[in-house]
């Protein structure tokens, strides 16, 4: 941006730096978010290229010498939280501030020397995150979404048993960088649907049925719904109330391992006549005495 060499002297810098900060001072750019940040920007990196100690570092570890002299690892999460909808986000991995400003960027543009173009060359594009809402039987099954990104229509392939924030990674699908080799990545985040029948946890499904009284009191048989389709099931006599009854293999499949399933468990709700006509009250009375 200033074109000084990286092996600019103090005076140099000084100079590059007053004619950066007047140009992009808030009190001559009333409003402007982006020249109030390169103000930010100019007076922290003047704030490490005026102390010959803290260049040196720079120098020997690049943008990110704050954080190898605190024997911290630079922050490479590309994630940046998400919402609803086809809605992208952009992440910095290069970004050690963790801002939409890529604070290396600045030096990159204030040495405008070798070193620093070869770094811009390198320097990988932003990663997008979007959501994307399944119903449970789609992740069940499997299914392909189609996404607008920009000029490009992507198909998305969910394989059987998708989860709730499971992340889908499509490589070369983010921001440009300073090559094609360079772009980002899009990362797809998988959200489940609530269901009025199943409540999931893990691979696990939980589901209430109803029973009759007579078939809970007597003892039968009743079809219950599984997402792979109804199934028939014994009950036993005296069943009570609440009583839980698993079923192996009917539960979500583990992702990437289509051949092996979570169990269902069907709660049974059994269901107290109302109304009853007078035949039928005798009946329950004559019940209750001979108990």
């Amino acid at each position: 941006m200033l074109g000084v060499d990286k092996k600019a002297s103090q005076d140099e810098i000084k100079k590059a730096y007053r004619v950066l900060v007047i140009e992009h001072h808030p009190d001559k750019n009333p409003g402007n978010k982006e020249a109030e940040e390169k103000f930010k920007l100019a007076n922290e990196a003047n704030e490490v290229l005026s102390n010959p100690a803290k260049r040196k570092k720079y120098d020997e570890l690049g943008e990110h010498w704050q954080q190898y002299e605190k024997g911290e690892q630079p922050n490479n999460n590309p994630f940046s939280g998400g919402s609803s909808g086809q809605k992208f986000y952009e992440g910095n991995g290069n970004d050690p501030f963790g801002g939409q400003t890529d604070f290396s960027d600045f030096f990159e543009q204030f040495f405008a020397g070798k070193q620093g173009r070869g770094k811009a060359q390198n320097r990988k594009g932003h990663d997008y995150e979007t959501e994307m809402e399944l119903t449970l039987e789609e992740a069940f099954n499997g299914t392909i979404r189609i996404i607008q990104l920009e000029n490009e229509t992507l198909r998305v392939t969910t394989k059987p048993g998708a989860y709730n924030d499971l992340l889908l990674q499509i490589k070369g699908k983010g921001a440009n960088g300073n090559s094609k080799d360079q772009r980002g990545d899009l990362f797809v985040r998988v959200k489940l649907a609530p269901n009025p029948k199943f409540i999931v946890k893990g691979n696990n499904l939980y589901s209430q049925q109803e029973v009759d009284l007579y078939t809970a009191v007597l003892g039968g048989e009743i079809l219950v719904n599984t997402l792979s389709g109804q199934v028939r099931i014994k009950v036993a006599p005296g069943t009570q109330n609440d009583k839980s009854i698993r079923l192996k293999g009917k539960g979500m499949p583990l992702y990437q391992k289509p051949d092996q399933f979570g169990d269902l468990y069907i709660q049974l709700k059994v269901h107290i006549p109302e109304n009853l006509n007078e035949k039928q009250k005798e009946l329950f009375e004559s019940i209750k005495a001979a108990a």
